[in-house]
């Protein structure tokens, strides 16, 4: 019995679903909120990249002299 009222639910809303343009589609307001929680969510992903960003020290430090004593192989141009 439980697929006869289901059907019946479905029969109900046929006829409102007629009466809908055919050649309109809108996202409606769940889609203007999908689309504003992606912004924000994206808005503070920018700002945390940022932030971890400003902590990144890109200063290249001196290789240290070998332990060895041998003087370090220095790239020359030939």
């Amino acid at each position: 019995m439980p697929d006869m009222s289901a059907h019946v639910a479905l029969t109900q809303l046929v006829p409102l679903a007629a009466e809908l343009d055919k050649n309109k589609v809108t996202p409606g307001v769940l889609g203007f909120v999908v689309f504003a929680v992606m912004a924000v969510a994206v808005w503070m992903l920018m700002k945390s990249m940022n932030r971890h960003m400003g902590k990144v020290s890109f200063e290249e430090s001196p290789d240290p002299a070998p332990a060895t004593g041998a003087p370090a192989k220095t790239a020359t141009r030939e």
